[in-house]
């Protein structure tokens, strides 16, 4: 039997190398597809995202990288097209920022609640139910309170807490604004004795307490609602809509929502899947 010439013994492999080069370039790129989240640090330093993510691949097989900022840095960066979806908790602010085109369409997704913490001893005398109270009683006096002063939902909630209670101009001889996150703010209110306003499951999360409680929670201002939204892409076109859809698909979805109500921390709930509500 004649044997194929080493020409054409190559030209026969070439198509089988271009099927395997295809193939596998298809896969890589399911395996490589990623999408940017500008989130709020409460969602990443309760370490939610770690435990919904990778449920979230495992259904898609896309990755997500996610930025934590305070709400109005993140709606900030999907303004300027750095982001495919957005996950915050600002509800007035999502809402004008779909009002004005920049996101397509917003979904609540769940919530939790804001609480005050501060040292056991309570000096202010805040502990209750009432934040308004609690906090007329901050400003009436010189106690230590840490603000995040980051423009994000939980330092929203905070001016807005502060304006029920009339003390907007003057909260108060140790009202000091860091500029930072609710972990670090955390810290700051833990090592200087001080009250400071949280989301819950940041502070479930927290493990440097020091002598710090909560002293007021249940108050139904406090409720602390959570909302995605995919980057409107006529705004700008990079955005990578159907992969960021997905997500949004997902998270509200039956499989996505029972992701985040089974996320726990010494059996406590951190978050309640609210979608569609």
């Amino acid at each position: 039997m004649r044997q194929p010439t080493m020409a054409r013994r190559h030209l026969l492999l070439v198509p089988s190398a271009v099927a395997l080069a295809l193939a596998l370039s298809h896969g890589a790129a399911f395996a490589q597809a990623t999408i940017t989240m500008a989130s709020t640090t409460s969602t990443e330093q309760s370490g939610l995202f770690g435990h919904l993510l990778p449920e979230f691949k495992k259904a898609s097989g896309i990755d997500i990288k996610v930025v934590a900022l305070g709400t109005g840095q993140a709606l900030d960066m999907a303004r300027r097209g750095d982001a495919d979806v957005l996950f915050v908790h600002d509800q007035v602010a999502e809402e004008k920022f779909v009002a004005d085109g920049w996101g397509v369409k917003r979904y609540p997704v769940m919530y939790n609640d804001f609480i005050l913490v501060g040292p056991k001893a309570d000096p202010a005398g805040t502990q209750g139910k009432d934040i308004v109270e609690a906090l007329k009683k901050l400003a009436a006096g010189s106690a230590p309170f840490i603000s995040r002063g980051d423009k994000s939902g939980t330092h929203a909630a905070e001016l807005r807490y502060w304006k029920l209670a009339g003390a907007e101009a003057a909260k108060g001889g140790g009202y000091k604004e860091c500029g930072c996150g609710m972990g670090p703010a955390l810290n700051i209110a833990a090592s200087s004795g001080a009250y400071v306003l949280a989301d819950r499951g940041t502070w479930l999360n927290f493990k440097n307490r020091a002598d710090m409680v909560v002293l007021v929670e249940g108050d139904t201002r406090l409720f602390n609602q959570y909302g995605v939204m995919v980057v409107n892409p006529a705004k700008h076109p990079q955005i990578k809509v159907q992969d960021a859809q997905k997500f949004v698909d997902w998270v509200v979805s039956p499989g996505g929502q029972a992701s985040i109500a089974a996320y726990k921390i010494g059996g406590e709930q951190l978050f309640f899947p609210n979608a569609g509500k």
